[in-house]
């Protein structure tokens, strides 16, 4: 019976441009108050007053970072009535704390 053999994957080469939104992705996840945020909209949407609390800023301050999330994609608004309800617009984004765990994991191991 003859043997399957994988095909070996075949590297094709990327340029800058090729990683632009990701790198946006990971520049609107770079501020501790949006990840907090990321991770509150995990368990489910939130108001703004509720992550203003959350994070203990302005609610101005927090507007910002929701603008910054929602401009890379990761956030998603609903207005109803007077008040905007956030989510996240794909959970694929929440595996990023795994992520952070391992790296602090292997960071501590190597310290």
């Amino acid at each position: 019976m003859p043997s399957k053999t994988a095909k070996p994957q075949v590297f094709a080469p990327r340029t800058p441009k090729d990683y632009r939104s990701g790198a946006d992705v990971f520049k609107a996840l770079g501020h501790a108050s949006r990840l907090l945020i990321v991770d509150a909209l995990s368990h489910g949407e939130r108001c703004v007053a509720d992550l203003t609390r959350l994070i203990g800023c302005d609610t101005s301050t927090v507007s910002n970072h929701l603008s910054v999330l929602r401009n890379a994609g990761i956030v998603a608004d609903e207005r109803r009535g007077q008040q905007i309800f956030y989510r996240l617009a794909a959970e694929c984004v929440t595996k990023v704390f795994a992520c952070l765990e391992e790296l602090r994991a292997a960071r501590d191991k190597n310290n």
